[in-house]
This record gives structure tokens, C-alpha cells and sequence, in this order.
């Protein structure tokens, strides 16, 4: 029974997915073919979660294949890690692992010292999700799961594994309940002197990537909500980094003073507002509003 295919997008590439529907009533030859991106090289895994079918949800095929790998023979389990593609072989849309064309010339060096060494010390290539760190997290990771145990590093390696499957699985499999693979940024304007949202506030997100260098990840306008159309991050991991969101909040000021009957100094007391965040969890929702006046400004972590 041929599986029936519909469009789905993830982190801004479309693919042709297989509906969760058709997967539960195909040949298992047709689950293992449609599952193929997900461990390309460990058809054994698809293989295994057909014969727990029909799943209600995608989550609940992520669980199968995570239950399938992690109750296979240790010998298995290992192949599974040193048979994994290489973090910095050829492009592949599905990867996670995508982005390492991110790092600069110095880094990439750097990390590919440090993923040979690592293959060394382990007999594996180093797998991690690379889309779910920032360039600095990225190597910072590298260098203390070097350093870690043979055992803890291999749970681990087995966790970013079905951290990759995961996002692979949501690329090519559609239905509810998908596995939680991606995080987003959002900011919200409110000029507390009208009371109301902040319509046309210029916004940037940069990433810190080193103490004294960022890297712009959006710009933005808020629109009639005082929000931006959309998040700034969404549709994927938000990578582990410290970011600053910056808001033009004198040229609003400049703009919307003179209808209040404000008499704003020049240069004003506040231009460009700063504001300074971190994130650590990948998946999880960062809101960061803007409360302003143009003498005081508050922010919050918000939902």
C-alpha cells in the first residue's frame, strides 16, 4: 500500500511527508522506506516500531523508535552511535546537525580538531544537535563531553541521537502530536504613557557568539499589537546563546511625542534600549516585552 504524502515545512524547508494515518496501515516495508531519513543507516529501528503499530500520535511513533533502540543489544546500540554521519560531512536537509557553516574559519578548525579527538577517545563521531546551540555553546559542548566519561558520554550520545530523530521524524512524518523539536523568541511593546501597545518600534535580535563579537539574527517592526508579525525565532530549536533584543524606543518617542504634547529632549533620554537574556532551553517559549515610557522602561520573562 503506497503511503499517501502531504507537505510540511520545518525550519523553513519543505519536504514531502507521509501522513501518520498511511504510515499505521502500510507494509512494513513501505513504514521502514517512509522512515528511512530518520536512521538512514539503522533501518532495524523502523523496522521494530511498525510492529508496536497503529500509534494515535507522531510522539507516540517517537516513543516506539526510542523504546526500539534503547532495548536493543548493547552491540547494536554501539553500531548505532559509530555508523552516525559525521557533524561536519555533506549537507543534508534532514540533519540537525545542519549550521556548521556558522562557525568562522578559527572554529571550524577548532571543532574539527575536536570532533577527531573525540572520535578517538570514544570510537564514534561526536553526534550532537548543532541547530539547538549557539556558535560559542557549540564548541563548549564539544570540549566538555570530551572530557566526560566513557559512559556518560555515551548516554548522551544515545540522547542527542533521538534529540536529531526526533526533528527528522517531525520532517517527514505528519499528524498530531508531534515531538516538541523547536523553541521561539517573541517580544511585545507597550508605551505605558498612551497605554496602549507601541505600533512601528524598530527591533533587532543579535546573538552573542563571542565576549565582544553577535551575529544579527532578526530585524523586526512592531506592528498595531505592538508585537511583530512573527516570532522573531520560531520553527526550530532556539540555540543555546546569550542574546540582547534591541529596541528603538527614542525614534517612537520622536514620532509619537509630539501628539501627546511631550516635550522630549535631543538626544533623548532613551534611544536604543538593550535587553540582555539567556537561553537554555532550546524548546522552550522566550517572551521578552518591553514596558516603556520615554524616561523608564521594565522587562519580564512572559507567555
Amino acid at each position: 500500500m503506497a503511503t499517501t504524502r502531504a507537505a510540511t515545512t520545518h525550519g523553513g524547508t519543505t519536504h514531502g511527508a507521509t501522513t501518520l494515518a498511511a504510515l499505521n496501515d502500510a507494509p512494513v516495508p513501505d513504514v521502514v522506506a517512509a522512515l528511512g531519513a530518520v536512521f538512514g543507516h539503522a533501518p532495524w529501528v523502523a523496522e521494530g516500531a511498525a510492529a508496536r503499530r497503529p500509534f494515535p500520535t507522531v510522539e507516540a511513533l517517537f516513543s516506539a523508535l526510542h523504546g526500539v533502540v534503547h532495548g536493543a543489544p548493547d552491540a547494536r546500540r554501539l553500531a548505532l552511535l559509530a555508523e552516525h554521519p559525521e557533524p561536519a560531512g555533506p549537507p543534508d536537509p534532514l540533519r540537525a546537525a545542519a549550521g556548521l557553516d556558522r562557525l568562522s574559519g578559527a572554529e571550524a578548525a577548532r571543532f574539527a580538531a575536536l570532533a577527531a579527538a573525540y572520535r578517538e577517545r570514544f570510537g564514534f563521531p561526536v553526534i550532537l544537535c548543532a541547530g539547538r546551540h549557539g556558535r560559542a555553546s557549540l564548541l563548549a559542548t564539544v570540549e566538555r563531553r570530551l572530557a566526560a566519561s566513557p559512559d556518560a558520554e555515551r548516554r548522551e550520545a544515545e540522547a542527542e541521537a533521538m534529540r536529531i530523530a526526533a526533528i527528522r521524524l517531525n520532517a517527514v512524518v505528519t499528524g498530531a502530536g508531534p515531538p516538541t523539536t523547536t523553541g521561539r523568541i517573541s517580544t511585545h511593546v507597550l508605551d505605558t504613557v498612551r497605554g496602549r501597545p507601541a505600533a512601528g518600534v524598530a527591533v533587532e535580535l543579535v546573538e552573542f557568539v563571542s565576549a565582544t563579537e553577535t551575529a544579527v539574527v532578526a530585524r523586526a517592526v512592531t506592528n498595531a499589537d505592538g508585537r511583530t508579525d512573527a516570532p522573531l525565532i520560531h520553527g526550530r530549536p532556539v540555540p543555546r546563546a546569550t542574546y540582547e533584543l534591541r529596541f528603538g524606543l527614542g525614534d517612537y518617542f520622536r514620532r509619537v511625542g509630539p501628539t501627546l504634547g511631550l516635550d522630549l529632549p535631543e538626544p533623548p533620554f532613551l534611544d536604543i534600549v538593550p535587553l540582555r537574556f539567556g537561553v537554555g532551553d532550546p524548546e522552550g517559549h522566550y517572551h521578552v516585552p518591553l514596558v516603556a515610557t520615554p524616561w523608564s522602561y521594565q522587562t519580564y520573562r512572559g507567555s
